[in-house]
């Protein structure tokens, strides 16, 4: 298995990227392909990301020695799973965890073989992969959106209601550093994370979904007084390094996944930006 590579720019650097930079270093646009194991290591805390897209033959997950320096991929990682798309299986070492639409899945740090399957190839799964490294392994889990810790936030006035779903997190599944969630926009309400923020003692990966073919999501990056953007469209995921916003506002509704890795597992450390900060 062949993996994409990025590596870490600082800053500075940045500022003098083209679009085409930009897109290159932190947009992960291939993800979901039918039939494919797609993944991209990124050396921003060394995340793995990645989308399976099991058709009439289950897809396994595995490893590239050469990146990630193991025979398995979890021998020294954790792993969270979302699937956005139809109904799925995920095997963990022989063990099936059904998914459907939104669920999520924690897989810990030692796993041997990681499998992926569909229901139906005509609506087959999407599943959104994101891992990190880890020091200890901790259960199996299975998170259904249900069972969340969910946080409604925003106000029409301001085009920002959604309500957070806290699933790979400290008060719902226990995991190393991994910390996943999801963030479901209100119809007519475009705007996520605003005011924003950063925290320089952990990096993020946004996927966003749900949206449809013609619908874009305008994604806000880079040092709040150097402010940067890429476009993104369904199905792709922007990788967020600690010195970066992570902003976004969409040409209508749409739902994001969030997942971090770094020092902590604490969601609310943040420093926020005013906004008479944002240039």
């Amino acid at each position: 298995m062949m993996i994409d590579v990025r590596h870490v720019h600082h800053q500075d650097a940045v500022k003098s990227f083209d679009t085409e930079a930009l897109r290159r270093n932190f947009l992960v646009e291939r993800m979901f392909e039918p039939g494919k194991v797609l993944l991209t290591y990124s050396h921003v805390e060394r995340f793995v990301i990645g989308g399976a897209t099991p058709g009439t033959v289950p897809l396994a997950l595995e490893s590239d020695k050469a990146t990630i320096g193991s025979p398995n991929f979890l021998d020294r990682r954790e792993l969270g799973i979302f699937n956005i798309g139809g109904a799925g299986t995920v095997s963990v070492d022989g063990e099936a965890f059904a998914l459907g639409h939104r669920d999520a899945l924690y897989v810990p740090m030692g796993t041997k073989a990681v499998t992926f399957a569909s229901d139906s190839a005509d609506a087959p799964a999407r599943f959104y992969l994101l891992s990190t490294p880890a020091h200890a392994r901790y259960a199996a889990k299975v998170v259904r959106v249900a069972e969340a810790k969910s946080m409604p936030l925003g106000d029409n006035a301001t085009a920002n209601k959604r309500t957070i779903y806290q699933m790979i997190h400290p008060d719902v599944v226990k995991s190393c550093q991994l910390v996943m969630g999801m963030t479901q926009l209100e119809e007519g309400n475009v705007w996520n994370t605003m005011p924003c923020h950063v925290h320089d003692r952990r990096s993020e990966v946004y996927l966003y979904f749900d949206l449809a073919a013609d619908a874009r999501v305008i994604h806000l990056m880079g040092e709040p007084q150097e402010t940067k953007h890429i476009v993104v469209a369904d199905g792709q995921a922007v990788i967020s390094p600690p010195w970066s916003i992570h902003s976004g506002c969409g040409t209508r509704a749409y739902t994001f996944i969030w997942g971090m890795g770094g020092d902590n597992i604490d969601y609310t450390d943040m420093d926020m930006v005013a906004m008479d900060q944002l240039k």
